[in-house]
Formats: C-alpha cells, structure tokens, sequence
C-alpha cells in the first residue's frame, strides 16, 4: 500500500482519502445523526413549553384569581348589584359575568368561577359551562379547567365522598364525588343534565368537572362527578360568611 500522496488526473490521492472519502453509507448516517439531533432539540424546546404552561404561570394565575376575588367581593359587597345569573346565550369574558367560588378542601385549593369555557375564559380561571345548571340547582352544574398547576392539576386524586364546596352570593353547596371516569375529548354527554344521559330528565343537583388527561397531554378527558349534599345560608355577618365546616381546608 503506498502512503505517499501520487498526482493523478483528478489530482493528489493517497490511502488516507480513500480511507475518508464519504461514502453514501456515511452520507445517509450523518444525515440521520442531524436529523436525530434536530428532534431531540425540538423535543426539548416542547417539553420547556409544555413545562411553562404546566408550571411557569403558576404566579399569573395567581395574579388573576387575585383579581377576580376582588371584583367577586365587590359585587357581592355592594347592595345595588343584584345577585348575578350566568348568561345562558354567550359566555362572558373573565371578570365581566362570575359564577362564584369553588372549593376542593382535600387539595387546599379554591378559585374564583367565571361563565363560560372559551380558551379566553378559562386561561387564568375554571369555567361554568353556560348552558348548564347554575350552582344548587337540579341539573349537572359543570365547570372545566386547565391541567395546570394551579388550576385542575391534582384533579386525579379525588375519591368517592370527598368534598367539593361552592359558594355564591346567597348560599354555600357541598357536593360530594360520586365517581370519576376517563373518556375521549367527544364525549360531551358527561355534561347532560344526567351524565351520559343526554334524553334522561334530570331530579337531582350534581356537579362536574373536567379536564385533560393525561397530565401535559389532552387526548383523553378526566372527569369527575359529584352529588349535591347540603345547601347552607351565606350569611356576610358571620366569619367567613358562615363556612360550612365540610368546605374548609383540610
């Protein structure tokens, strides 16, 4: 084997140029290698998304229920508002047209409720669907929210007989979960006035809140159902308003 380069008609040529030249082999491997890169910094670049809106605004959400609280409390503070019924036709922009309070005691979580389930709705807050039963009422009172951290994220960990509290300007209702169930997005009969009942004629006050699943996807849908318990008096002179003690944070 000569080692030593030798002038051809297409110019110098040695062993190591024919031992490097590329070949369609390599060519294709390092194709695929930019290829594998490229997506794994795609991937990447999700996953930070996914996280952010999982995780990052966490303090924007706290910022606007901050603010909704104020507006809900200023409403129901001021004796020349009547109390508010959610609009059956279009739902309302955050902060125009709220529901109320929703208390999950077991999570040590509550939020302020606005009307409606448009992505504008429901991006800082749960949304009542609007043509479905107001809060104590003998329908399915259905309310959807993100899976984000400060929102829906730890939906999954409710069971049977935990409690589910709502407040309104009038009355305090505690629910509680009779069973939850996984289903596909197109599955719009959780929401009837009878869950998965569409024709059946409603004779109790249930309530349902869903959600994606599973976490940082939304092919799937997680549901939760609950059975009205108790309705109790709001009353503003009383600490509190008069919680019931079911609905405090565990």
């Amino acid at each position: 084997m000569k080692l030593r380069p030798e002038q051809t008609d297409e110019g110098y040529k040695s062993v190591y140029s024919e031992l490097t030249r590329p070949t369609l082999g390599s060519r294709i491997r390092a194709a695929v290698r930019v290829s594998g890169e490229l997506m794994i910094t795609f991937g990447l670049i999700v996953l930070l998304f996914a996280g952010y809106e999982v995780f990052g605004n966490s303090a924007k959400v706290d910022n606007e229920q901050d603010t909704l609280a104020n507006q809900l409390d200023d409403q129901w503070n001021d004796p020349t508002v009547a109390p508010s019924k959610p609009a059956k036709a279009a739902p309302a922009a955050p902060g125009k047209n709220l529901v109320g309070r929703l208390y999950i005691p077991k999570l040590g979580m509550e939020w302020v409720v606005v009307n409606g389930v448009r992505p504008q709705d429901i991006r800082y807050a749960p949304g009542h669907y609007p043509d479905t039963a107001d809060p104590g009422k003998v329908g399915n009172f259905s309310v959807a929210g993100h899976r984000i951290r400060n929102i829906f994220w730890r939906l999954d960990e409710l069971r049977p007989g935990d409690v589910i509290g709502v407040e309104t300007r009038n009355n305090w209702y505690v629910y509680k979960v009779s069973n939850s169930e996984v289903v596909k997005p197109s599955a719009v009969e959780v929401v009837a006035p009878v869950p998965g009942r569409p024709k059946a004629r409603p004779t109790k006050a249930l309530l349902t809140l869903t959600t994606c699943n599973p976490k940082f996807n939304n092919y799937q849908r997680l549901i939760v159902h609950a059975e009205l318990v108790d309705t109790v008096k709001r009353n503003p002179k009383l600490p509190d308003a008069g919680q019931p003690d079911d609905i405090k944070k565990a």
